[in-house]
C-alpha cells in the first residue's frame, strides 16, 4: 500500500532492530498481491462471523466509538499498534492483530464489469456460487449511457457486499481501468471505455459514485431521472459502501510488445499529453468520483517508476485533492528493482517507492492514516456487519432479476452495427427458415466474457440465444479454436451453410489473442478466420451476417467490401446476456444503438512502434497520431461510428454565436501569442481567464427518427477550430447524450458546453489554454460556429 515514501539510507546505519524491521518492511512490500487473507468476515457460520470492535473484550477501543471523528478513530489505532504490528499492515494481505481483535484482511478484489475471480479477496466458493456478469467495460462503453454506467457500479456494489457479509469478498476492489485504450494492438484495451479522455473520465466518474454507493437508496425509472428512497441521503462523502479504485496510473497501456514488457517499459510523455490525454480521466476519478484508491502502474514516465513518481503521486493528493489509499499493481515495488533496474538494490526500491526521505515510523503513519480511513469510512470497524446499515443484502440480492435484466440491457447498447447493406437486417420474425451459424466462438459462452470475469448467473451461447428465434438453426465451428491454424472444419461449415437460408458467421478474438501480459501484433483476424468467412460467404445461398467478438480493433476490410457480407455486426465481449441480446438485435426486438469507442485502423498501422506514447501527428518523421482526436491517416471505422435500422437527424436550436470576454488585467501578452496579428491576442492561459463560469452555454439540439423502428441513438457533440493551431487536436467530443426517440418522432436534448474545458487544450508545456476565434460545433452533419472574442 503505497501511502510511504522514504529516501534512500544505508542499512549499515540502521540499528539491529531498525534493520530487521526493515527487512519485514521489504517483505511485506515485495509479497504485494502473492498470497491470500481471508476478508474480515468468514462464511464457515453465521455464528463464527469474524471482525473487529467484536463484543464482549473488542468493543471498548476508541476506535470502535462510531461517535468519534474518522481521522480520530484512525489516529486512535495507529497508536495502539506496535512497529512491527504495523509494518504488517502494508501489504494487500493485512495481518491480524489479535491483541486488539482484528482479523486480517485481504484488500485485494475484482470488480471490473462483475465480481471477478481475479483477486484472492473474493470465492466463489461458499452459499453465494455466482454473480451477474455485465459485458466488458469496452461494451457499456459504447453505450454512451452514463445512466447505464452508474447502475452497473450499483449492481455490481450490491453483490459485492452481500458476498461481503457471508465472508466471499472483501470491500476494496481494484476497478475501474480508465487507461486510455492509445493503441489497437493492447491486450487490455477492452478493459477501458476507449481512447478519448472524455468518455474515459464520464465513465470513472458514474462508476466510481455508483460503486461506492452513491445510488444507494436511489431508484432509476427505466434507464431516466433518479429518485431518492424515503429514509434514504443517497450515499455520502464520508461513508462508503464500497472502495473504487482507479488504475493504473499512468500511461499505462503496454503488456508485452517486442522486447517491451510493461515490468521495465519506460513511457516517454511529453507534459502535453500527459495533461490533455493521459491525465484527465485519474483527476476526473478523484475530484468527481471521489475514489478512495488510486493504483499506480508498473511502468516507469519520463524515466522514473511510476511508483516511484513523488510529483506525480503528490498532485493527486494535493492539487486534485485525492482522500484515500494509493497502491501499487501486483508486485510493482520489486520490479523497480528486478526490472527497471532503477535503483542498485531491493532495499533502495522500497526506500525510493516509499518517500524520498529516510524511513521514519512517522511515515508509516501517514500510510497507515489512509488506509484504516479508508477501512472505517467502510464501516469495517463499526461491530457486527449485519447490523450496518448494509447489513441485510444477502444471497437474494445477487443474480437478482433486475441485475440480469440490466446485464442484457448494457449488451443490447453495447452492440454496433457496422455494416447492413440494403437494410439486410433485421431478419424477419415468424418466418419458417434456417440458420446456420458458424464460428469457434459461437457455440461456446465462456469466451465471451473477457478479462476479469467472475462466475456468470447463467450463461448463454450465441448459437443458444439465436435457436430461441428460429426452430431450424444449424452449427458447424468451421475452425478447431479461435487461433483458427488449419482449414480442419471448413468442409463441414461450407455443407452446413449450404443448407441453410441464411448464414451468421461469428469469428474474432478471445482472451489467447489478447489479454493481460499479451498484446497483438497484428490487427487481422486470427489464423485462418478471414479464409472461413470468405469460403462461407461465397457458399451461402444469400450474403451473409458478420458478427465480430474481442475488445481491439479489427482490419476486416475484405469484410466492409465484400457484397456478399451484406450486413458486420461488433459484439465485444458481451457478458452472460450475450446469446439473448444478440438475438434481439439480429431479429429487430431491439434497434442497434451502440458507437465505437476507439478507432479501427488498418494492419499497416501495426507498422508505428507501440512503444511511441505521442499522441500528436508528426508528418516530419511519418507519425500519424493516435486516436480520432490526433491521427491523420486512413480507418476501417472511426471514433463514434455505428448504424441502426433507423435513421436519425439533427437541428441545432439554441446556441450563442458569440462569447465576449473583457480583457483580464492579469494577461501577460508575451506569452500569448501563437500567430503574431497586431495586438490581436490568439489565446489565453486558462488560468488567466477569471470569468469561466459566465462562458458556459447549453446547445439545445432536436433529434428526429425518420426510420419505421423506435430507437436509442447518441447524440455527440464534437469542436474544433477552424483555423490551425499547433498542437490542437483535429476535433474532440464535448459531450453526448443517449435519447430514445420513437418513429417518426423528434426528442430534444441538450449538452452543456464550458468552452474553458471543452475548447481548451494543452500548449507544449502542459498549461492548459483556450484559443480565441472562431469554435466549430458539430453533430452529426450540422455545424454552428461560436467565436470567442475580447472586448
Amino acid at each position: 500500500m503505497l501511502t510511504l515514501r522514504t529516501q534512500n539510507t544505508s542499512l549499515n546505519s540502521m540499528s539491529p532492530n531498525w534493520k530487521s524491521l526493515f527487512f519485514l518492511l521489504l517483505l511485506q512490500l515485495f509479497k504485494l498481491c502473492f498470497s491470500k487473507s481471508q476478508p474480515f468476515t468468514s462464511s464457515s457460520s453465521n455464528s463464527d462471523l469474524q471482525f473487529p470492535c467484536k463484543p464482549p473484550h473488542h468493543s471498548s477501543y476508541p476506535f470502535c466509538n462510531t461517535s468519534l471523528p474518522i481521522t480520530t478513530r484512525a489516529q486512535s489505532l495507529i497508536s495502539l499498534l506496535t512497529l512491527r504490528e504495523k509494518i504488517q499492515q502494508l501489504s494487500n494481505n493485512a495481518s491480524a492483530i489479535p491483541r486488539l481483535g482484528i482479523p486480517p484482511y485481504e484488500w485485494w478484489s475484482e470488480s471490473l464489469h462483475g465480481i471477478a475471480t481475479n483477486g484472492p479477496g473474493v470465492s466463489f466458493n461458499g452459499t453465494i456460487p455466482s454473480a451477474t456478469s455485465f459485458p466488458q467495460v469496452i461494451v457499456t462503453a459504447a453505450a454512451f449511457n452514463r445512466t447505464l454506467w452508474s447502475l452497473i457500479g450499483s449492481a455490481i456494489a450490491v453483490e459485492a457486499r452481500s458476498m461481503y457479509n457471508l465472508g466471499q469478498a472483501g470491500l476494496t476492489f481494484w476497478a475501474p481501468n480508465i487507461n486510455i485504450f492509445r493503441d489497437p494492438r493492447w491486450g487490455r484495451g477492452q478493459e477501458t471505455p476507449g481512447e478519448d479522455p472524455m468518455v474515459a473520465s464520464a465513465y470513472a466518474i458514474e462508476f466510481v459514485n455508483g460503486f461506492q454507493g452513491g445510488n444507494w437508496g436511489i431508484t432509476h425509472d427505466g434507464f431516466g431521472e433518479r429518485r431518492v428512497l424515503e429514509g434514504h441521503d443517497g450515499g455520502s462523502d464520508d461513508g462508503l459502501m464500497l472502495s473504487a479504485c482507479c488504475k493504473h496510473f499512468t500511461a499505462y497501456d503496454l503488456e508485452l510488445w517486442g522486447n517491451f514488457s510493461r515490468y521495465s517499459f519506460n513511457a516517454v510523455v511529453s507534459e502535453q499529453d500527459l495533461e490533455d490525454t493521459y491525465q484527465p480521466p485519474f483527476r476526473s476519478c478523484i475530484q468527481q468520483g471521489k475514489a478512495s484508491c488510486l493504483m499506480c502502474s508498473y511502468n516507469a514516465v519520463n524515466g522514473v517508476p511510476a511508483c516511484a513518481q513523488k510529483d506525480l503521486l503528490d498532485k493527486a493528493r494535493n492539487e486534485w485533492g485525492f482522500k484515500g489509499y494509493i497502491t501499487s499493481d501486483c508486485d510493482a515495488v520489486a520490479t523497480v528493482y528486478e526490472y527497471q533496474n532503477y535503483t542498485t538494490s531491493s532495499e533502495d526500491a522500497v526506500a525510493d517507492v516509499l518517500k524520498a526521505g529516510k524511513v521514519q515510523e512517522e511515515d508509516i503513519d501517514k500510510a497507515l492514516l489512509n488506509l484504516f480511513s479508508v477501512q472505517l469510512r467502510l464501516g469495517l470497524f463499526d461491530g457486527d456487519p449485519r447490523n450496518g446499515q448494509f447489513g441485510s443484502l444477502g444471497p437474494k440480492d445477487v443474480c437478482t432479476s433486475e441485475h440480469k435484466a440490466l446485464a442484457l440491457e448494457a449488451t443490447r447498447q453495447g452492440i454496433v452495427l457496422l455494416k447492413n447493406d440494403k437494410k439486410f437486417l433485421p431478419l424477419e420474425k415468424g418466418v419458417d427458415f434456417s440458420l446456420a451459424v458458424i464460428g469457434p466462438l459461437a457455440n461456446n459462452a465462456s469466451l465471451l466474457g473477457g478479462g476479469y470475469t467472475g462466475i456468470p448467473c447463467s450463461s448463454k451461447g450465441l448459437f443458444e440465444g439465436l435457436q430461441e428465434y428460429t426452430k431450424r438453426a444449424l452449427y458447424a465451428a468451421g475452425c478447431l479454436d479461435v487461433p483458427c491454424k488449419s482449414r480442419a472444419g471448413f468442409r463441414e461449415a461450407i455443407h452446413t451453410v449450404k443448407m441453410a437460408d441464411f448464414v451468421v458467421i461469428v469469428v474474432g478474438l478471445d482472451l489467447t489473442q489478447e489479454r493481460e501480459d499479451h498484446d497483438r501484433v497484428s490487427l487481422l483476424l486470427p489464423g485462418k478466420q478471414m479464409a472461413l468467412v470468405s469460403s462461407v460467404a461465397a457458399a451461402s445461398k444469400e450474403p451473409v451476417i458478420l458478427v465480430l467478438t474481442g475488445g481491439g480493433p479489427l482490419d476486416v476490410t475484405f469484410a466492409k467490401e465484400d457484397p456478399r457480407i451484406a450486413s458486420i455486426l461488433w459484439i465485444g465481449y458481451p457478458g452472460e446476456s450475450g446469446g439473448r441480446a444478440l438475438a434481439e438485435v439480429l431479429f429487430g426486438d431491439f434497434n442497434p444503438g451502440g458507437r465505437l469507442p476507439m478507432t479501427w485502423y488498418p494492419e499497416s498501422f501495426t507498422n508505428i512502434p507501440m512503444n511511441d506514447m505521442n499522441m500528436r501527428a508528426d508528418p516530419s518523421q511519418g507519425y500519424p497520431g493516435r486516436t480520432y482526436r490526433f491521427y491523420t491517416g486512413s480507418r476501417l471505422y472511426g471514433f463514434g461510428d455505428g448504424l441502426s435500422y433507423s435513421k436519425f437527424t439533427y437541428n441545432i436550436v439554441s446556441a450563442p454565436k458569440k462569447l465576449r470576454l473583457s480583457r483580464p488585467l492579469k494577461v501577460d501578452s508575451s506569452r500569448n501569442v501563437l500567430h503574431q496579428a497586431g495586438d490581436t491576442l490568439d489565446y489565453l492561459h486558462i488560468d488567466e481567464v477569471i470569468s469561466c463560469d459566465s462562458l458556459r452555454f447549453f446547445v439545445e439540439i432536436t433529434v428526429t427518427n425518420i426510420g419505421d423502428m423506435d430507437g436509442g441513438h447518441t447524440v455527440m457533440l464534437f469542436s474544433r477550430m477552424t483555423k490551425v493551431v499547433k498542437g490542437a487536436p483535429k476535433q474532440q467530443l464535448i459531450g453526448f447524450n443517449r435519447v430514445h426517440t420513437g418513429s417518426y418522432k423528434s426528442t430534444a436534448t441538450s449538452i452543456l458546453v464550458d468552452p474553458c474545458t471543452h475548447f481548451s487544450f494543452a500548449n507544449d508545456y502542459g498549461e492548459w489554454i483556450l484559443p480565441l476565434g472562431d469554435h466549430r460545433l458539430m453533430v452529426g452533419d450540422i455545424e454552428h460556429t461560436v467565436s470567442i472574442e475580447i472586448n
